[in-house]
């Protein structure tokens, strides 16, 4: 059984801990509130676009002869593409990290058995310091992004897959992240960005087309600005659900901590109530043994 020097010790040490969980927590909650405030700006943007691309597929569905855009084109073979996965540079939220980790080698292992090769590009210390670790080769490493998502640097990132996928070097470019939907939940998502397909009959029919003889240079431009946006928006959405992710571990170590005070305390009680009781034991004998 531990002294109660010891126990006075691990007291101490968890009431430490606690402080500064509880510190942790408050920041991310501070830092969730700004990160809400980014997606929320943003998310109807990012939704919007997703409808304008659809749409604009559907429409080219049925022009598909007289066009040469390969973002709406229907690739019957895909034999390479591009993974982009977005994980946090640090650590202390739970499983946020690792829920990512799986669902892309998953995603991988999937592509794998059908002899797709793979370009793996990872945003986030923590999936490269994990893809490292299990020797899995990664194509592009970025550190600083996830925990400060930059719409020039996502345009940049995502520049050299746009190009690729438009040479017909790569097949597909895949994100995966996990994003926030409240803040107790996050969600991964797997998103395939290019090429861009629709079931026509869901067309919500809102756009008109006209001819245009730049129509191809046009589209293309909203097809670029459609996939740097959807980078950035990830990043955003990444962000967000980390700090919330954050501060649900900061307060379940919080409470666990409390809880853990709660029960060193009573042991220590009981400990020091022990300790008095042989002390008084130890007396109450050597006063009988001086009678005698």
């Amino acid at each position: 059984m531990a002294t109660l020097k010891e126990l006075k010790q691990k007291i101490n040490s968890v009431k430490n801990t606690q402080k500064t969980t509880r510190a942790m927590k408050l920041v991310s909650t501070a830092k969730l509130k700004r990160a809400e405030e980014a997606i929320f700006r943003s998310r109807e943007y990012a939704r919007k676009i997703d409808e304008v691309m659809q749409e604009i597929s559907a429409k080219l569905a049925s022009v598909k002869d007289s066009i040469d855009i390969r973002a709406f084109a229907k690739i019957e073979k895909i034999e390479k593409v591009d993974i982009i996965v977005i994980t946090a540079d640090k650590g202390l939220c739970g499983g946020f990290n690792i829920h990512t980790i799986k669902q892309t080698i998953s995603l991988i292992n999937e592509l794998k058995e059908k002899k797709v090769k793979i370009r793996l590009k990872v945003i986030g210390k923590k999936a490269i310091e994990y893809f490292k670790f299990a020797d899995i080769d990664m194509y592009e490493e970025i550190i600083g992004l996830s925990s400060a998502p930059d719409y020039a640097k996502a345009a940049e990132i995502i520049q050299k897959s746009y190009e690729d996928f438009v040479n017909e070097e790569i097949d597909n470019i895949i994100t995966i992240h996990n994003g926030y939907v409240n803040k107790l939940t996050q969600q991964v998502y797997v998103k395939e960005l290019l090429p861009i397909s629709v079931d026509v009959s869901n067309s919500q029919d809102f756009l008109e087309v006209e001819p245009d003889n730049d129509y191809e240079v046009i589209l293309e431009m909203l097809v670029k600005k459609y996939v740097e946006y959807s980078l950035y928006y990830a990043l955003l959405d990444s962000l967000a659900a980390e700090h919330s992710a954050r501060m649900q571990a900061m307060d379940a170590a919080t409470n666990n901590a409390k809880e853990m005070v709660h029960q060193l305390t009573l042991e220590f009680n009981k400990a020091r109530q022990e300790a008095v009781t042989k002390e008084l034991i130890e007396i109450v004998t050597a006063i009988e043994a001086m009678k005698k």
